[in-house]
């Protein structure tokens, strides 16, 4: 346990900061996973719908660094690949 001051501040903060990620993280695991079971029921209106949102979850979090940017890009890469692949099947 801190003693100085700022090192209790920081404490404080850093817990704070962390339940904040963890809850952008958890969301954007949602959405992705809502993401791929519209894809793998071939539903293209409801996979377009939630791709945009899990894209846009995802642009903010990498802008906020919460995580990687060069992440971000990969799972929107292979998310956009998923959606390709159903619009190309019908």
């Amino acid at each position: 346990m801190p003693n100085i001051k700022s090192a209790k501040k920081r404490v404080l903060v850093i817990e704070k900061k962390t339940a904040e990620n963890k809850a952008i993280k958890s969301r954007i695991s949602t959405y992705a996973k809502k993401f791929k079971t519209a894809v793998a029921n071939k539903n293209i209106a409801e996979s377009e719908e939630l791709y945009k949102q899990v894209v846009s979850l995802m642009d903010s979090a990498a802008k906020d660094n919460v995580i990687h940017s060069n992440s971000a890009d990969r799972k929107k890469a292979r998310y956009a690949k998923m959606l390709d692949s159903i619009r190309e099947a019908k």
